[in-house]
């Protein structure tokens, strides 16, 4: 009884007690440190906001890539009456997703995610052939920094303020590297849009505390390459270049799916 006495009081020792309670610190920074507890979360759910004179029914190649993988992915339907009703519709959007986004921009598209983005959903962004300007800044003031190409030619406002691509130049100006055919559907079936978007200054700018992901289409011709490649590297935005016209999305889903898969990883 004695000795049993005595190897308790021992087990209790201030000594003892130490190396107890360092063991059970290290064990908890262990857990702390441990890969699977340091893993990032994939992003998987996307959200993809067409441009002006377009609809989503031409992401369709992505949206089939990037399920395939595991993704959850949406397209708004934006209207293009105004940076205001483009927003909103991408909200309501990002309002229905149960975790972080990747919010993805194609052309003008890029001005209502970068306002849109402030969202405290939007993990990343990425900019597709898209303008990316700063607070303050409109998609006129970018477009007009370079050259225009010849093909890329809209039509007078009409009498609400809408305008269309020329006709006659959308297939050179818009999806050169689409088949006639296709080119010939996407004209008929283009969504204009209210020329004033492009004069109206945005009032947030999310790639400022968010990542950010831009493709330069190097045969645009409705925005000019330099443009995006200027505003990307203003932005500090990681720059994919693909060779495509401005529907380098439909002309090359694969290389675009991966541009978002990457944003989704932060790569």
């Amino acid at each position: 009884m004695e000795n049993q006495k005595n190897e308790i009081v021992s087990s209790q020792s201030p000594l003892n007690k130490y190396l107890i309670a360092a063991f059970i610190i290290f064990c908890s920074l262990l857990i702390r440190v441990s890969p699977i507890a340091a893993q990032t979360p994939v992003v998987k759910n996307i959200v993809i906001v067409h441009g002006a004179f377009a609809d989503g029914s031409g992401w369709k190649a992505v949206y089939t890539i990037l399920t395939k993988k595991g993704y959850h992915v949406t397209i708004v339907q934006n209207p293009l009456t105004s940076l205001d009703d483009d927003v909103e519709a991408t909200k309501r959007i990002l309002d229905l997703q149960d975790g972080p986004v990747v919010l993805v921009g194609h052309s003008w598209a890029g001005t209502v995610i970068t306002q849109a983005g402030v969202d405290p959903k939007v993990a990343a962004l990425v900019y597709v052939a898209a303008f990316q300007p700063d607070k303050g800044e409109t998609s006129n003031q970018w477009a007009a920094s370079q050259p225009t190409a010849a093909s890329m030619r809209v039509t007078a406002s009409d009498k609400k303020g809408v305008i269309f691509f020329n006709r006659e130049t959308f297939h050179a100006g818009y999806c050169a590297d689409l088949p006639k055919a296709t080119a010939d559907f996407m004209n008929a079936s283009q969504q204009p849009i209210v020329g004033a978007c492009f004069g109206t200054p945005v009032t947030e700018a999310a790639w400022k505390d968010k990542p950010s992901y831009g493709i330069v289409a190097t045969e645009d011709k409705a925005i000019n390459p330099d443009i995006e490649r200027n505003m990307y590297k203003r932005a500090h935005t990681k720059i994919t270049e693909i060779k495509g016209s401005h529907a380098v999305f439909i002309s090359n889903p694969g290389a675009v799916a991966q541009v978002i898969i990457n944003a989704s990883q932060k790569k």
